[in-house]
């Protein structure tokens, strides 16, 4: 709070009071008061005054200083008032008054807007499951009748499928650490378990699924890896270099206390504009909007989930060339103690 604010705000108070000084004046000089009445009876005016004025700016400052001082400390500025003693004057009792009652209004809207988004989240996440049932049966079906669906129906069931997962785990990204478990997973279970769901789509566009021999077990949630691998494998078949035998290459190694999970493709890339937007979300990119119908959202729920689980996760790529994914898994014994 700044002084020269302060007797700007109070102008007309002190004009009105300068004014009322200077009639009384005239008038004790109208009556023939002595010279030396007129001279203390200023004096004693302009310190009263100066007592009042400085009395109430230094009170005011102190509140609203100290008021602007935990402002600016806060994270979550709502809180100020929870921070602060109430003021002794009116004009400050009045405003925290006012704020409180702004506050208790926010808080009763964005709660009710929490529950709001937690019903419709836990309603997505049931209807994924419900939806997820036919789809199941319609990939089922079409199994055991390769011979009598033709392979475009196929394709567009399995693309239903993977949107709708991306959707379920999307949902339950904000709070996974209520859904995951922790435990040793082995990388070979994991690796094989998403080759075999991505078996058809390999073989139907001749890409090499080429998988070094792993022994080492990494400390997460298996249904979680499995998803994010899978994300990872969709995305090296759809981005494909045409014209080329597209490979896919799979190894792990020991650095130190890390364990890394390398996938690696000979696709079309990713350009480098494009390279430290691949976590946003509904990022495109280039390739996006020119290969493929991308949503923008699988590489966005995997770095979510990566964090969530505390793993790492760097892209390297080189465009026209490859896409290198590393999953980072810090080597824990905590859940053995």
């Amino acid at each position: 709070m700044k002084l020269g604010k302060y007797l700007k705000d109070k102008f007309v108070t002190l004009v009105s009071f300068m004014l009322f000084m200077f009639l009384t004046s005239i008038l004790l000089w109208l009556f023939h008061s002595s010279k030396e009445l007129l001279i203390m009876y200023s004096v004693l005016a302009v310190i009263f005054l100066l007592i009042a004025v400085g009395w109430d700016f230094i009170r005011r400052k102190k509140y609203y200083d100290k008021l602007l001082k935990n402002l600016e400390q806060l994270d979550k500025k709502y809180l100020v008032l929870e921070t602060i003693k109430e003021p002794d004057f009116y004009e400050g009792k009045l405003n925290s008054q006012i704020m409180y009652e702004i506050n208790k209004n926010m808080a009763e809207n964005v709660k009710q807007y929490e529950k709001n988004v937690v019903d419709f989240k836990e309603y997505i996440e049931m209807w994924v499951h419900e939806v997820k049932l036919p789809i199941s049966s319609l990939l089922l079906m079409c199994h055991n009748n390769k011979g009598s669906v033709e392979k475009k129906y196929i394709k567009q069931i399995k693309r239903l499928d993977n949107y709708t997962e991306q959707v379920l785990y999307y949902v339950r990204s904000e709070h996974a650490e209520k859904d995951y478990c922790i435990k040793e997973v082995p990388l070979k279970k994991v690796v094989r378990d998403v080759a075999l769901k991505n078996k058809d789509d390999l073989l139907e566009q001749e890409i090499d699924f080429i998988v070094d021999e792993m022994e080492h077990k990494v400390s997460t949630d298996y249904k979680w890896l499995v998803f994010i691998l899978n994300q990872i494998i969709s995305n090296s078949m759809k981005y494909k270099r045409q014209n080329v035998t597209s490979k896919i290459h799979l190894w792990e190694e020991e650095i130190g206390n890390r364990i890394i999970l390398h996938i690696k493709d000979n696709g079309i890339g990713i350009p480098d504009q494009d390279l430290p937007k691949v976590y946003k979300k509904s990022f495109t990119g280039e390739n996006g909007r020119k290969h493929a119908k991308s949503t923008g959202m699988g590489l966005y729920i995997v770095k979510s989930l990566c964090d969530r689980l505390g793993h790492g996760i760097l892209i390297k790529s080189v465009e026209g060339e490859y896409t290198e994914v590393s999953l980072v898994f810090a080597k824990n014994d905590w859940y053995k103690m």
